[in-house]
């Protein structure tokens, strides 16, 4: 009340939630996905990924589940989709994770779902790679501020430096 009118203009977010309003808007860019898609939690992205290791006819003791979606996990903070991933995959373990996160991209994009890390990988490739998009959100958002900086990953600070690099209006505050 006390900003006015022009506080409804303001997005105070999490970097997760800040992603989600942004690709509702903007998604079908990739063309991959519709506005609508939802979001798979933890307990989703795994069962899904349980799925993969038993359709690809692996040991799901020697591939557990979790060490799997932590490792796809890793890599979509890294900004690597499953093509990338599989190119840097250096033993047979890394190919066998790269062959259950092709299939499950695949599944996430035929549910027109995404998981958590979708969320910030996706955000920045498209503000990397559609220069109209980058634009209008720099132009949108000409001061940010980013608290609790020391817990940001990779893909969380590709995306802030997108959306600040026009500006150069960037607060961080962190420990």
């Amino acid at each position: 009340r006390m900003i006015g009118e022009s506080a409804k203009d303001v997005w105070l977010s999490t970097f997760h939630s800040f992603c989600a309003r942004f690709l509702r808007r903007e998604i079908e860019a990739t063309e991959l996905y519709q506005k609508n898609f939802v979001i798979y939690d933890s307990g989703d992205s795994q069962t899904v990924i349980k799925n993969c290791i038993k359709e690809l006819n692996l040991d799901e003791k020697q591939y557990a589940p979790a060490a799997i979606q932590n490792r796809i996990s890793n890599a979509k903070n890294l900004l690597q989709g499953p093509r990338a991933f599989e190119k840097e995959a250096g033993d047979f373990f890394e190919q066998k994770v790269a062959d259950v996160y092709r299939l499950y991209a695949k599944k996430l994009r035929e549910n027109n779902a995404l998981d958590f890390d979708d969320l910030l990988m996706i955000s920045v490739i498209l503000l990397e790679e559609h220069e109209d998009i980058r634009e209008k959100y720099q132009n949108r958002f000409r001061y940010i501020l980013v608290d609790e900086y020391q817990d940001t990953n990779g893909a969380q600070y590709r995306l802030t430096k997108r959306l600040a690099e026009q500006h150069h209006n960037l607060c961080v505050v962190g420990d």
